[in-house]
């Protein structure tokens, strides 16, 4: 497994942004967009965890500030046999606007 080097400020993106047109792009333009808060451990397991916050609406953070994902899913490869048509290495990336290198 790749391992990214997030930074707490860092704005990533998930993979699934690649399937959202561009109309829907103009009336959500952080579609899956986050903002990386920092990692965690788990304290009954000692699981590590990446903690990071949604750019946009939704239905996961109802009630809540922050969503949290197993670092080691966080920094996995994409599944490229169920999603092939994706480019996207990593489950997440940083994100790079449009003209940025």
């Amino acid at each position: 497994m790749e391992e990214n080097s997030f930074k707490s400020g860092d704005i990533v993106q998930h993979f699934k942004r690649e399937t959202v047109s561009e109309e829907e792009l103009k009336n959500n333009p952080n579609k899956y967009l986050y903002e990386i808060i920092g990692t965690a451990r788990h304290t009954e397991n000692g699981e590590e965890m990446m903690i990071y916050k949604p750019l946009y609406e939704t239905e996961c953070v109802e009630g809540v500030d922050f969503t949290a994902r197993p670092l080691d899913m966080f920094n996995s490869e994409v599944d490229h046999e169920k999603y092939p048509k994706i480019k996207q290495k990593m489950r997440f990336e940083i994100y790079k606007k449009k003209g940025d290198k």
